[in-house]
């Protein structure tokens, strides 16, 4: 049995951090040749085909692409009977028009989707080379996932096809994203994520007493929305995420789009928010002559790993022994899926960074060489069964 302990782990971390900065120009290589492939949700097949050719250059076993166009490679442990599966999704916010021209200055690297997640995609592509260079095999199977569909619509369709369809157990899970350094997420919170569009009929008659624009009829809409009463406990909100409509100033607008999620600790909660909402848009279409139309695009259901299981508290304890401030929040994202499927799993962020969803979104390097050994000492206590839960 393994006499490894969470303190020889952390008496590693000093010369982990020094020795991941070896990896920096293949790290670098692979971040801006992952950053300049386009990847809007339901077209990241390039950069999948990418990985997948980076995972072959490293002679990792079982690589393929699956039905969902996942791109996954196994990187074969000493004794390969226990499984961690180690994912980022590969998809970004912009889409094929953007420039992906990927800018790297001494201490920075500048461009769209850079941290959400060029760089957690990136990092899966090198990390075969950089535990090579550290001279680490793991006894576990180091399963690596680029995942597809997981933003907006896409709604963590390629991993949740992953572990609907796997055909090996996993210990643990560990979510990268590349931004914020920090970031420590083990659990999720309950979330419906819809939209609200409003269309307003080509027959409509403008000329009737209370005639009102798409603009108006969503304005109505948000108002009754921020009316609905929510409990301080379980802890409940709504987040409003993005208003669209009408085209010009002397138009009236015709059409209106609120994009918007409803989170809490309460799954029921949700969904009393949820029906609540239908209410709503049931009501304005048949006072406006509007077609309200509410949509779900999304859910989750509330979970994870208490704060005490052995992932937090290592995980912790290695972020603290590396100057890092532990960011405890929930996640909404791929971390839900593993919760699902009830694999002890959290979500890390790499770097630091600036200008998040931006075109000209910043990534600060030096963080990352940081954000490289904390994943890597992860890696090993999981690897050792440091973080397997007590019975």
């Amino acid at each position: 049995m393994s006499q490894t302990t969470i303190d020889s782990v952390v008496d590693r971390l000093p010369q982990l951090r020094r020795s991941v900065e070896a990896a920096r120009e293949t790290l670098l290589a692979n971040l801006v040749m992952t950053g300049e492939i386009p990847a809007p949700t339901f077209g990241e097949q390039r950069r999948i085909q990418f990985l997948q050719d980076r995972f072959t250059e490293a002679e990792l076993t079982d690589c393929s692409i699956d039905e969902m166009g996942n791109g996954v490679g196994i990187l074969r442990g000493s004794d390969g009977d226990r499984n961690i599966l180690v994912v980022a999704h590969a998809d970004t916010v912009f889409d094929e028009t953007t420039d992906h021209t990927i800018t790297v200055q001494e201490d920075r690297v500048i461009g769209p989707g850079i941290g959400d997640n060029s760089l957690g995609l990136a990092v899966l592509a090198t990390l075969p080379t950089l535990l090579q260079q550290l001279d680490i095999r793991l006894r576990s199977n180091l399963v690596l996932l680029g995942s597809t569909q997981s933003l907006g619509r896409g709604n963590l369709a390629g991993l949740r096809f992953f572990l609907d369809n796997a055909h090996m157990p996993f210990c643990a899970g560990v979510c990268l994203e590349g931004v914020q350094l920090g970031r420590l997420s083990y659990a999720s919170l309950g979330m419906l994520r819809a939209q609200i569009s409003v269309a307003v009929p080509a027959e409509y008659d403008w000329t009737r007493f209370g005639a009102r624009s798409a603009i108006l009829t969503l304005n109505e809409a948000i108002n009754r929305i921020l009316a609905i009463p929510l409990p301080r406990r379980p802890r409940t909100s709504i987040l409003l995420g993005s208003v669209e409509g009408g085209e010009s100033f002397d138009t009236l607008a015709t059409q209106a789009v609120l994009r918007f999620e409803v989170r809490s600790e309460s799954a029921e909660l949700v969904n009393q928010v949820a029906r609540r909402i239908q209410q709503i848009c049931d009501e304005l279409s048949a006072e406006t002559s509007a077609n309200v139309v509410f949509e779900n695009l999304a859910q989750r259901e509330p979970g994870g790993v208490p704060f005490g299981h052995p992932l937090v508290q290592h995980t912790r304890h290695i972020m603290t022994a590396l100057g890092i401030e532990p960011r405890i929040a929930p996640s909404m994202s791929e971390l839900s899926t593993f919760i699902q499927h009830a694999i002890p799993a959290l979500t890390l962020g790499l770097t630091t960074g600036e200008q998040p969803r931006k075109t000209d979104e910043l990534l600060h390097l030096d963080p990352m060489y940081t954000g490289l050994a904390q994943l890597v000492a992860a890696l090993l206590a999981i690897d050792e069964g440091l973080c397997d839960e007590q019975d």
